[in-house]
């Protein structure tokens, strides 16, 4: 007699537990990029938009790319055009840019080691923020400070490890899919 593999019913309550674990990243980009909104009064708080979003889409984009699709990608870029951070659609246009680079190396980088990934982040973080520098030097027909261009930069290389160290705990915890 054949016996028949062991499976979970899937129940209302199953079901609710998969979808959340499935779009735990496109929550976090959501309610992170709320959270940053909140008027703190903290200075260079604005700078902390795309920082959080380019580390947002490089992480997932890594780890779980079928959780965070490109429209949502590009809707998060449309999203920061409306908070006034540049001209609409441009960060939608570098954002998806960086989700397909990520895309591209993924099956090499997502088993390295933190540092190589960090390092890989590093590069381009700092490439992103120049050709955001670049394309709105561009737009407006003259040449912008590069200062915000070098602190997002930095910002976004600083803050990386520490936004990355609590998606690895949710990645292999509460959103792991494989979990439900």
């Amino acid at each position: 007699m054949a016996r028949r593999p062991i499976t979970r019913p899937t129940g209302f309550w199953r079901q609710l537990d998969i979808a959340a674990r499935y779009t735990f990243p496109i929550g976090s980009l959501v309610l992170g990029l709320f959270v940053i909104g909140m008027p703190f009064g903290l200075p260079g708080q604005a700078e902390l938009w795309p920082v959080y979003t380019l580390a947002c889409v490089y992480f997932w984009s890594l780890y779980r790319p079928a959780s965070l699709p490109a429209p949502v990608v590009a809707l998060a870029g449309v999203l920061l055009g409306l908070l006034g951070l540049s001209p609409l659609g441009l960060w939608a246009v570098l954002l998806l840019a960086l989700q397909g680079v990520v895309l591209a190396v993924r099956r090499r980088l997502a088993s390295q080691s933190f540092f190589l990934t960090w390092l890989v982040f590093c590069g381009l973080a700092v490439a992103v923020s120049a050709l955001a520098w670049l394309l709105e030097s561009l737009l407006t027909l003259r040449m912008l400070p590069a200062q915000p261009m070098l602190i997002e930069a930095l910002f976004s290389v600083g803050l990386y490890p520490a936004v990355a160290g609590i998606f690895i705990r949710a990645h292999r915890g509460p959103a792991a899919v494989e979990l439900a």
